[in-house]
């Protein structure tokens, strides 16, 4: 994927978080009028770093925000240990299980288990995204309630990560969320959906990724997936929760 990404250079006072990022991802620092040269660009808005593709009806930007707006708002009323993907885990046998999400994207899911309870630790491939997450973190982590999660994230390929894993490193429960095509129609998702098949691209190691997870889970395997998709791998779970839009494959380890 030819994907060309720089940071548009920010005021003066948050250069010193702009240019250790350059530097760190390998990407130059430029000004706003460049940006036409480039696929997409990371900026800082009010404080906050965004992601943004350039070019004719591109969606508008995105940045991750784990104290208020819709993390906040799922973490309040999203209802708690009765949601899907809370039973989907098995919150409601395991006790503040150990978690590993291979896909962790802009860390949603993540956060949600890790204000269940859950001990998450998010693999990213993307340095691009992984830096939104991480910009996210290191603005939260003065928060009391984001403090007390459990909850890490780690830039790497998740298949060769799971291979350097030790047994006594093996979580409670993997999940996977693997890029799909979506169906709805919420202007949100697919925002996020485009800039982050742009960057990320599609994930073609989903098969295996499942084949290996099975093979170091001790609890279970947790695949979501759009309601009406095949299986991955044509691989028959053990249980199925089913939602309005998706589901979630659950193949429990014997």
């Amino acid at each position: 994927m030819n994907t060309t990404i720089a940071i548009i250079r920010p005021e003066q006072s948050l250069l010193d978080k702009a240019l250790p990022l350059a530097q760190r991802l390998n990407i130059p620092l430029i000004d706003s009028a460049e940006k036409a040269n480039y696929t997409a660009v990371l900026n800082f808005v009010s404080g906050a770093l965004s992601l943004q593709l350039i070019g004719p009806k591109v969606p508008g930007p995105i940045s991750v925000d784990f104290i208020s707006g819709k993390y906040a708002h799922r973490r309040k009323y999203g209802g708690g240990k009765s949601q899907l993907i809370a039973k989907a885990v098995g919150l409601r046998s395991l006790k503040c299980p150990s978690v590993l999400d291979l896909t962790a994207g802009l860390g949603q899911d993540a956060f949600v288990l890790a204000c269940l309870g859950c001990s998450v630790t998010m693999i990213e491939r993307s340095p691009i995204i992984a830096a939104l997450v991480q910009d996210a973190m290191s603005r939260a982590k003065h928060d009391h309630f984001f403090s007390d999660l459990k909850l890490q994230l780690i830039v790497a390929d998740s298949l060769a990560y799971l291979k350097l894993l030790s047994e006594k490193e093996y979580p409670d429960v993997i999940y996977i969320d693997p890029m799909f095509p979506h169906r709805t129609k919420s202007a949100l998702v697919k925002k996020e959906m485009r800039i982050l098949r742009e960057i990320v691209g599609e994930d073609t190691d989903a098969e295996q990724l499942l084949n290996t997870a099975c093979t170091i889970a001790k609890k279970r395997v947790v695949v979501k997936r759009p309601r009406i998709a095949p299986h991955l791998n044509q691989r028959v779970p053990d249980l199925i929760i089913r939602g309005e839009s998706s589901r979630y494959d659950i193949y429990i380890q014997k």
